[in-house]
């Protein structure tokens, strides 16, 4: 049929080029039709823009864990930490759209186009959400040793001491970052900053009393918490967290309309193939919905949230736009 066709178009130019366009696009339907049809036949990988032991690291092994049960194909996980995830992120956006490449996306994935504006790549642009795995409320910490025991007395201490508290994140344009800047907008109060280089030297300094307070997730605090070593004041949610049932909301502990949370999910460079984040998407899905995986993020305190990738692409652009209000609003430089 081929030859046939080739015959026509050298005997017919102006019908032969419209049956060579047709046939183009034919062959090419064929062949994204044959390449998601043979998907996967090699491993995958999933780069995470952190580094390896955080909480963005354990969640994507797990979940590749997961994907690999459910595909028949090895998952990787692949840490790229540096220059706040941007470079994980760049490598994630620049790599072959086919789905052999995913990326665990946090926070950082609505937030960094705003903090960076010379970035290589776009959060909204150049990628396709394949699937939410989960989110989890921050909680507001303080040292098991520090007089402040509700959360409206650290709010009091504030306003009548201006500048005295201070508050740890894990980095300029952090989620922790970004929900203590939030908390001093919605509760006009005026504390210091103090950025750290990760999580875990603020959560030392925080331990050892250097710090009046931090914003911060359940799966990075709990065991101190456990511990004795922490005290929860509030957890920035509309529900309390199950895992710490009489930790209240800041609605409860006097400051309502306070909700800020990290969240995680897959994300594939634009342009991967429907069928592929289809099925990606069919995968994490039922993955959340494992008994053994429900009680693992439980346990580090991750409300799963399974749900289409077109509910997960509308939820990104709504922290991108949200993101960006409360950095123009503090005046957030990513130094």
């Amino acid at each position: 049929m081929f030859k046939t066709i080739l015959s026509m178009a050298c005997g017919r130019p102006a019908a032969g080029r419209l049956l060579l366009a047709a046939l183009g696009i034919a062959l090419a339907a064929c062949g994204t039709t044959a390449q998601a049809g043979d998907w996967p036949s090699q491993p995958l990988r999933i780069i995470v823009p952190y580094t390896a032991g955080g909480a963005v690291d354990a969640l994507a092994r797990l979940t590749g864990q997961q994907l690999a049960a459910r595909l028949g194909q090895p998952v990787l996980v692949e840490n790229k930490p540096g220059a706040g995830s941007n470079i994980g992120m760049e490598a994630a956006a620049h790599a072959a759209a086919d789905g052999y490449t995913l990326l665990m996306a946090a926070n950082s994935l609505a937030t960094n186009n705003s903090l960076y504006p010379d970035l290589r790549f776009n959060g909204l642009r150049d990628f396709a959400a394949v699937a939410q795995v989960g989110y989890a409320p921050l909680m507001i910490v303080v040292p098991a040793d520090s007089p402040l025991r509700t959360l409206q007395e650290l709010l009091d201490t504030a306003r009548k001491s201006p500048g005295t508290l201070s508050y740890a994140s894990s980095g300029n344009g952090s989620s922790s970052h970004l929900a203590g800047e939030s908390l001093k907008i919605a509760a006009r109060i005026d504390v210091l900053h103090v950025p750290y280089r990760g999580a875990a030297p603020a959560m030392t300094d925080l331990l050892g009393g250097r710090i009046s307070y931090m914003p911060v997730n359940p799966a990075e605090a709990m065991q101190h918490i456990r511990a004795g070593r922490l005290r929860a004041l509030a957890v920035a949610a509309k529900e309390r967290l199950a895992i710490l049932p009489d930790v209240p909301t800041a609605a409860e502990a006097g400051l309502p309309g306070y909700e800020e949370a990290v969240w995680w999910g897959l994300v594939a460079p634009a342009g991967t193939p429907p069928a592929i984040v289809a099925r990606l998407n069919q995968a994490v899905r039922a993955a959340l919905d494992d008994p053994a995986m429900k009680e693992r993020l439980h346990a580090l305190g991750v409300i799963t949230r399974p749900g289409s990738s077109e509910q997960f692409a509308d939820f990104i652009q709504d922290e991108t736009a949200r993101a960006r209000q409360v950095i123009e609003l503090a005046h957030i430089q990513p130094n």
